[in-house]
């Protein structure tokens, strides 16, 4: 009798999830206004979940469950610490959002633990279908939460295209799929990796490398990389901020973690390998291009960062290319999870302003407007000081945890040999840093354009501003402890 919830304990962050998500949703419907009773809920739901996580972080458990289908192991507790952490400082900041736009619709907060039960699914299988099951948990999630403020016209146009396009790029990833298993007869990535890992004189089925493409272009969908990203900047602007910052943190991470699984564990062999680093390449280079190069020409303060969220798409995929050839590929993966670290916090930080000055203006351009940046600081020092840590990271200067994030990434590209790609990297945070800098420029150096103060800092909104500003700082000037726990659990 006692087998059974036994062997059920590498899951029990999981369930502890999808149980208490059930709790949260019995209160929104015993209560009409239950927006900040279900934040602070699920909240606790989620430092809940986050115990046994730490416990089996600790026993560096490495699990095998459901015939294969799933694998609890280092690689999946490291990313479910990314995913809590991330859904956390979101439903943190988006309690005033909620009540204030959503009517106090709780319901806006089961849907952000839904999504990420879907993260933590997709991080955890080895299994096609299973990572298929937790993509759409994670999506459908997204196309309501992107269109939660249905009085707001782009709100409502956001999450119609977002889910017409994701349905899209779904029916690649299933077609893909399909191929695959009618080459090799299964959905399992260890038994996939039969159809690849032939000697370099054996052809690769030409079906088995087409379900390759195919399964790429519907992950490149869900990381945001060019030229499947169009869908990103008109999302994100119209969606609640906070949910943009989740979608920009946690559905990378996650996307990011479903492409290390399927490539690394299912596409292996010398042919499939050289097929699937060389489009990756490209994709990393015209990725972090785009992304760059267009975001110096918005001026709305979330198109801008959608479009960095962009760019940062492409720096995580020089580390998807970098795992191939590194000797020691628990370094790579480090620096890796290292460089999504620090990008979660400065990110989710930047959006979480975005919706605190936001709050008075809708979702109008005026709102969002980079000019209504100027003389922030004068205005507001605290919040000030706070979007310029975030900026700073974002752009890769010291001692924020940005600068080691792509150092880290670009040192891992240099040692593997990819020259062109740290060269690419390098020039594209350059560009990177005119946009970034903009913002502070506004926010210190012109006059405020108005008088006002601005709306309250609620006490949920600065835990979560607060926490996102000093991982930013600890992480860059304290890497060691982080670097030391991926690379003695990898």
């Amino acid at each position: 009798m006692m087998s059974i919830p036994a062997a059920l304990v590498p899951l029990s962050p999981v369930l502890a999830m999808e149980l208490w998500t059930a709790a949260v949703l019995l209160l929104v419907s015993l209560f009409k206004r239950s927006g900040s009773e279900a934040g602070y809920l699920a909240f606790g739901c989620i430092i809940f979940a986050a115990i046994p996580l730490m416990k089996l972080i600790q026993d560096n458990v490495t699990v095998t469950l459901f015939s294969g289908a799933m694998i609890v192991d280092r690689f999946a507790l490291i990313f479910w610490m990314l995913f809590l952490a991330t859904a956390g400082l979101t439903v943190l900041t988006s309690i005033p959002l909620v009540e204030k736009d959503g009517q106090g619709l709780g319901e806006y907060h089961v849907l952000v633990m839904c999504a990420t039960i879907g993260m933590m699914l997709m991080s955890a299988s080895e299994n096609l279908l299973t990572l298929f099951l937790g993509l759409e948990i994670l999506s459908i999630s997204l196309y309501v939460l992107a269109g939660f403020t249905r009085d707001h016209e782009k709100s409502v146009e956001s999450s119609l295209k977002y889910f017409l396009l994701g349905a899209f790029a779904t029916s690649f990833l299933l077609y893909g799929i399909a191929l695959i298993y009618g080459v090799t007869r299964s959905v399992d990535l260890r038994g996939v990796t039969r159809a690849f890992a032939l000697p370099p004189d054996m052809p690769i089925d030409s079906r088995a490398m087409l379900g390759m493409g195919l399964i790429l272009i519907g992950l490149a969908f869900k990381l945001g990389a060019a030229p499947f990203h169009f869908w990103i900047p008109d999302v994100y602007q119209g969606a609640p901020a906070p949910v943009a910052g989740f979608m920009a943190a946690g559905t990378k991470a996650a996307a990011l973690a479903m492409v290390l699984r399927i490539f690394t564990v299912g596409f292996q062999g010398p042919q499939a390998q050289a097929s699937w680093v060389a489009m990756l390449t490209v994709l990393a280079i015209a990725t972090m291009t785009a992304g760059n190069v267009v975001a110096l020409a918005q001026t709305n303060i979330k198109r801008m960062l959608a479009y960095s969220s962009v760019a940062h798409a492409g720096y995580l995929l020089v580390g998807v290319v970098v795992t191939s050839s590194v000797a020691d590929r628990a370094e790579a993966l480090s620096a890796i999870l290292y460089y999504l670290a620090g990008y979660t916090f400065m990110n989710l930080g930047a959006f979480a302003i975005a919706s605190l000055l936001g709050k008075d203006g809708g979702e109008g351009e005026e709102a969002f407007s980079l000019y209504s940046y100027s003389g922030l600081a004068r205005r507001r020092p605290v919040i000030a000081a706070m979007m310029a840590i975030f900026m700073l990271s974002l752009t890769g200067i010291p001692p924020m945890a940005g600068f080691l994030g792509k150092f880290f990434l670009f040192r891992a590209a240099v040692d593997g040999k990819f020259y062109l790609l740290a060269v690419m990297g390098l020039l594209n945070s350059v560009i990177g840093a005119c946009y970034y800098l903009r913002v502070i420029v506004n926010m210190y150096m012109k006059e405020p354009n108005t008088t006002t103060p601005g709306p309250p800092l609620t006490a949920a909104e600065g835990v979560s501003l607060g926490v996102s500003a000093i991982a930013t700082i600890l992480l860059g000037i304290l890497p060691v402890w982080f670097l030391n726990l991926t690379r003695s659990l990898l």
